[in-house]
């Protein structure tokens, strides 16, 4: 391993590559400690002392910017406004036929949707911008319980405020661009290393809080759990279900094509970490009801308000979790069925003389593929409902630290770009005639 570690800064290529992506994920980590204009520092850092681990609105959005957002900063908003855009240009293609067919297109088709993701993100850049100063004007970033200093977090002047906004915006398109250089010219895909460093600087902070809180035994506990489970995420991540495809010989002049054999991979978890921000989103509905039907002073709060709050609000509540679970697994098959076609595969393999063995081709094929495709994804769905409640489970027994880091999609983000960052450097160093990092 440490001759192959080696060998990668010995190769000037590759070198300047991960220099190169180095140097743009410092700029991001940065820019996420550099405040907002208008930002009282020292009030948010009071806010940020005297509430550590409750959980506010905003409290798992948080986890994916890399905690910038509860601070205010200039990049306060992360790549959730990338991540949700790309989730929506995606599932726009089942709604409107013209996403469709750019999909179809190739290269060209492929650029315009990277074009319209672009916008779409920095729309919602704008939205959320305004909606999280909205919040931290009202002093409720932090959830009910936060102190007085929360109530004087920014300037309450209309032109400060649209400042503020622009910053943000314009915070969450550098982010985009710089995830674009570092698919362009460092290595591995730049959104997702993004995504993946603003998860991994959060894990230092919430292991010390649970020694803190907990002591060492829990602590040793904990890293021996965290350590078992990256190991079973590895094991699912990477398992799949292969189905054999031959094409037949074709003569076409003096030439021969076909005649070789290949597989379709069919991952056990297709779907990734999707799902499981889709009940995560799902479920911040509730919260989001109870913060705006908050009893006035001297009432008293109304009796669903009071059932929603001790029930679909709190982490650690048992209908929580299994609304939660629930979810996942529904969400799981809507993703799989969306990303996934049997019969668009089934069509395809057909017009190249392709076939499984032992199945006719065309709507047989279809319905093969959809068999398997459903019994693969059964239990990718119960995998990635149990991880998603690892967290929760933790902060049942452990108590006040909700982003407890081995878990949900933290660790399934952690794990999945380490890996495709790991075999992309592998790739490279093939290339050269090296042995590789993976055996």
């Amino acid at each position: 391993m440490f001759s192959a570690i080696g060998r990668i800064f010995r190769t000037p290529d590759l070198r300047r590559k991960i220099v190169f992506t180095l140097a743009i994920v410092s700029l991001f980590r940065l820019g996420s400690f550099i405040p907002a204009p208008f930002v009282d520092f020292n009030n948010v850092q009071a806010c940020l002392a005297a509430n550590q681990g409750t959980s506010g609105l905003y409290a798992m959005i948080n986890l994916f910017s890399g905690g910038a957002l509860l601070q205010l900063s200039v990049f306060a908003l992360g790549i959730m406004p990338y991540i949700t855009a790309s989730i929506i240009t995606q599932l726009l293609r089942v709604v409107i036929p013209h996403f469709e067919t750019l999909h179809k297109e190739g290269q060209a088709g492929q650029a315009k949707l990277t074009q319209y993701t672009r916008y779409l993100t920095i729309a919602l850049a704008v939205l959320q911008s305004t909606t999280l100063i909205t919040v931290a004007r009202s002093g409720q970033l932090f959830g009910a319980a936060a102190n007085q200093a929360c109530q004087n977090l920014v300037s309450q002047e209309w032109w400060s405020i649209l400042i503020m906004i622009i910053t943000m915006t314009a915070g969450t398109g550098l982010i985009m661009w710089f995830g674009e250089l570092i698919t362009e010219r460092g290595i591995g895909n730049g959104m997702s290393l993004l995504i993946f460093t603003s998860i991994a600087a959060t894990f230092p902070g919430a292991l010390w809080a649970i020694r803190e809180s907990q002591g060492w035994e829990v602590f040793f506990l904990v890293v021996a759990v965290g350590l078992v489970v990256v190991a079973a995420v590895v094991f699912v991540e990477q398992s799949q279900r292969r189905i054999p495809v031959q094409y037949a010989k074709r003569v076409v002049g003096r030439r021969t094509y076909g005649g070789s054999s290949t597989y379709i991979p069919i991952k056990v978890n297709m779907a990734g970490v999707i799902p499981v921000i889709f009940a995560s989103a799902i479920l911040y509905l509730p919260m989001l009801i109870t913060q705006f039907n908050q009893p006035q002073i001297g009432e008293e709060p109304k009796g669903w308000v009071v059932w929603v709050s001790n029930n679909l609000v709190q982490g650690d509540q048992p209908l929580y979790m299994v609304v939660f679970f629930l979810l996942t697994i529904g969400f799981t098959f809507f993703y799989v069925q969306i990303t996934f076609n049997p019969e668009e595969v089934s069509d395809n393999m057909k017009k190249y003389g392709g076939f499984i063995p032992g199945i006719r081709a065309g709507r047989p094929t279809a319905e093969y593929l959809n068999y398997v495709l459903t019994r693969v994804t059964s239990a990718g769905s119960l995998y990635l409902g149990v991880i998603a409640l690892i967290p929760l489970i933790a902060l049942s027994f452990f108590g006040a630290n909700q982003n407890f880091p081995f878990g949900g999609a933290s660790i399934l983000i952690i794990v999945g770009v380490g890996l495709e960052t790991v075999k992309q450097i592998d790739a490279q160093l093939q290339q050269r005639h090296y042995e590789g990092l993976l055996k």
